[in-house]
């Protein structure tokens, strides 16, 4: 008798799991998967041509709270657990409404999913979302060019449209990114990485990803995605860690494992954070990962334009993911409109509509910044209406893209940037000479 699996998902670790531990498995029959945190992913099938033979209907996928109807009707035994970026506490409650429907539950550990390379591997990943993973692969990557190291950046998967299509994705032009129709999720994590000549790969089928970059770089580096550990087993693992957020590095699914697991371990964003913060880390790594190199470091933030904020009424639009279930208050742009001496900074809920309206109820601890939502055409177009609504003066963009290339904005805009800076040593360079990648 096959074992009857559902996993819980969020379109992307779900999927690498299923691919490389339960695909053409015959002992095992995965039913179907859950979906959460991503809109419009549930009613969908994993199709046949990426489910393998044993599936040639696909894996139908439903929504989360769905969860214990599920397990019954489908008399689900085991559950599996594979997504980011929650807490603790929030895991074993899950656990419980699994049990308490009749299912095991379980989390695949690193071991059983992780693929080895031909090819040394760093990868970056943190313990929640918004962190400074982006600036920190860019860092890496402008170290390994400068060294004459051809990279095939390799980014945790958003596969939010056509899933056989996003098989295999590369990205070494804005054009691609066009072509393949990407959100504003998907452009934020690939755009500045093509700006400084770096060629991405993306989709759903992590193996044969590899096996087409190994082709063309001598180092991958594994961008990851909220606080996911990595697909490839990595010869350097670097972990960034927010003492904006301290102690979230303990309370955290799986940041908590990339916290123990770093070989490096960076400390971001000191320049304006407090002091106990950064020392409630430090010590944090002492106590559970003492092995761990440790490195400080300052995300110090650049406006475009910036004489434009002040004494002006603005509109702050900060990173999505980074403000709603990374679960902070603000990001960068909110930071940058203070510096640069705005004389207000507009509550932008009364203008949203639609998805965005929808967004800010869901995560109401939102209240004076704007998250860059755009996991489709209509929700860009309704993050755009919502912009247009508003009364500001100045819109503050703090997305790691340029959004006046994907909305009409109707306003004077001004761009946040910020990139990484070690302070003192050892730096990211020294590191990687270390361990021999360069």
């Amino acid at each position: 008798m096959r074992r009857r699996v559902l996993i819980m998902g969020a379109a992307g670790r779900d999927f690498h799991n299923f691919n490389v531990y339960f695909r053409d498995r015959e002992e095992f029959e995965v039913v179907c998967f859950t979906a959460t945190q991503i809109p419009n992913i549930e009613g969908r099938v994993y199709p046949p041509e990426l489910a393998g033979k044993l599936y040639p209907e696909g894996i139908p996928i439903y929504p989360e709270s769905q969860l214990t109807e599920l397990i019954k009707k489908y008399k689900i035994e085991k559950v599996v657990f594979a997504y980011s970026d929650v807490s603790h506490e929030y895991v074993m409650h899950k656990a419980s409404e699994a049990m308490a429907a009749g299912a095991s539950f379980s989390i695949l550990g690193p071991d059983e999913t992780m693929l080895e390379s031909r090819l040394p591997v760093v990868a970056v990943t943190a313990v929640r979302t918004g962190c400074g993973k982006s600036q920190t692969s860019r860092k890496v990557v402008r170290i390994l060019a400068d060294h004459g190291k051809k990279v095939a950046v390799i980014r945790h998967p958003m596969p939010y449209g056509d899933l056989v299509a996003q098989r295999v994705q590369r990205f070494a032009s804005f054009e691609d990114m066009d072509r393949a129709n990407c959100t504003i999720e998907e452009r934020e994590e690939y755009e500045p990485h093509i700006r400084i000549g770096a060629v991405v790969w993306a989709g759903v089928d992590y193996e044969a990803i590899l096996r087409e970059a190994e082709k063309e770089a001598d180092v991958i580096l594994w961008d990851g995605g909220n606080n996911d550990l990595p697909f490839y087993k990595p010869d350097l693992h670097i972990v960034v860690a927010d003492p904006h957020r301290p102690g979230h590095e303990r309370k955290y699914h799986p940041g908590e494992a990339n916290f123990r697991r770093a070989d490096v371990i960076i400390i971001n964003k000191e320049e304006t954070a407090d002091r106990t913060g950064v020392e409630e880390i430090w010590n944090s790594a002492r106590e559970l990962n003492p092995s761990a190199i440790l490195i400080d470091a300052a995300s110090p933030i650049f406006v475009e334009d910036g004489g434009l904020i002040g004494g002006k009424k603005v509109l702050v639009i900060e990173d999505g993911p980074t403000v709603t279930h990374g679960e902070m208050g603000y990001g960068a742009g909110y930071m940058a409109a203070k510096k640069y001496g705005a004389a207000e900074i507009i509550d932008p809920r009364p203008f949203a509509v639609g998805s965005i309206r929808d967004t800010f109820n869901k995560y109401s601890h939102l209240k004076e910044v704007l998250p860059a939502m755009g996991y489709g055409a209509q929700q860009i177009k309704e993050l755009e209406e919502t912009i247009n609504n508003s009364d500001a003066e100045v819109v503050v963009v703090a997305t790691p893209i340029d959004l006046g290339r994907i909305l009409k904005i109707d306003k004077k805009a001004v761009r946040v940037l910020y990139e990484l800076q070690e302070i003192g040593e050892p730096t990211l360079e020294d590191v990687l000479k270390q361990k021999g990648i360069i």
